[in-house]
């Protein structure tokens, strides 16, 4: 595997730490909650609008979502669901880039999110304009890169990928006799390159949270919970990766907690996927991975800070000013609408043959 130093080092962008910090705002007691959710789904219906939300964010979020009839997923099928669903207006509760997928997906629909200021540091870590030159450094390769990424490194891409399909597709491309250069995640790329044996370069990215999971930690508490499945999102570092039962994204941990036999499950993703895990399986027990102990900074504790700035609050604001909407420059969705329309095609033939094959 040739590593590439990464052209914005993390140093360069700062973790919104007040974003971490449960209150923020002025808490509200229970009757104020509750007159804003209301308010919230009267102005979902005045506004002809409906609520995507990822898994990641609050509960009382993806709440909201289920009970409008909104969506709660990964951020393409946060998309898919936006482009076919007749309202004319988009919520996008997540971060930056999954507002903009929408966008590119959907061009005719207002997209509003909670808040712009959602950042995510895969994004933040693959400025566009280095990722031109990197690429330019590479002119034989087929440029793969993950949905975690702006619409302007999307536009310089062959194809855009989720982790659930990255693998399958690299598989093809290597096939095709295809070499491919990755972006932006270091440990996603390194674990479809063991998976596949694609001839990769990668972009030296990391996710602010999924980096911070501690195998030595991990170990020890493996120990503690010898009956427990330990579940992993492939954006985490190898050494956790390679202790992991199941290796998946956001839908197929899910998939995996109601699915698989064992009663505990250690979990290495942000931890606000349990409210989806325990309504799919409410009788099994759900522990975090650590990312605490040794080397460990503790910058996420297993949640994504901009993540956090999806509140009530905002949502309401959103909804009710039309702020923080985003836009999509034509030329550069075009491009990036190619490749994320090339790995839509890819998955819909791969789940053919899957289905044929079982």
């Amino acid at each position: 595997m040739q590593r590439i130093p990464m052209a914005l080092a993390e140093a360069d962008y700062e973790v919104p730490v007040t974003a971490t910090i449960t209150g923020a705002r002025p808490r509200m007691d229970q009757s104020e909650r509750s007159d804003l959710v209301s308010r919230i789904k009267t102005l979902l219906r005045q506004r002809d609008a409906v609520l995507v939300a990822h898994y990641y964010v609050d509960a009382s979020l993806q709440r909201i979502a289920e009970e409008t009839g909104g969506c709660i997923a990964d951020s393409l099928e946060m998309a898919r669901f936006g482009k076919e669903h007749p309202a004319s207006t988009l919520v996008v509760a997540g971060v930056r880039f999954m507002g903009e997928t929408a966008k590119i997906l959907s061009p005719e629909k207002r997209v509003l999110m909670p808040t712009l200021e959602a950042e995510c540091s895969l994004d933040l870590g693959c400025p566009a304009d280095a990722f031109r030159v990197f690429c330019e450094q590479h002119p034989d390769r087929t440029v793969v890169v993950y949905s975690n990424t702006s619409v302007e490194v999307k536009a310089l891409a062959d194809y855009v990928v989720t982790s659930s399909i990255a693998v399958p597709l690299v598989t093809h491309l290597r096939d095709q006799g295809k070499k491919i250069l990755w972006a932006p995640d270091r440990h996603l790329g390194d674990y479809i390159r063991r998976e596949t044996g694609a001839d990769m370069v990668l972009w030296d990215g990391a996710c602010v949270v999924h980096d911070e999971f501690r195998s030595r930690e991990l170990e020890k508490l493996r120990k503690d919970h010898p009956a427990a499945a330990v579940l992993v999102h492939p954006e985490s570092p190898r050494d956790v990766i390679l202790q992991a039962d199941v290796v998946g994204s956001t839908s197929q941990l899910i998939a995996a907690v109601k699915e698989r036999p064992e009663r505990e499950f250690i979990v290495a993703t942000d931890n606000r996927i349990f409210y989806r895990m325990q309504q799919a399986a409410p009788d099994k027990r759900l522990i975090e991975a650590p990312t605490g102990g040794h080397s460990a900074t503790c910058r996420s504790c297993a949640h994504c800070p901009w993540m956090a700035m999806n509140d009530l609050t905002s949502l309401a604001d959103a909804l009710e000013h039309g702020r923080d909407e985003v836009f999509v420059a034509e030329e550069e969705r075009q491009k990036a609408l190619t490749a994320t329309q090339r790995m839509l095609d890819f998955a819909a033939a791969h789940r053919r043959t899957v289905a044929g094959d079982a």
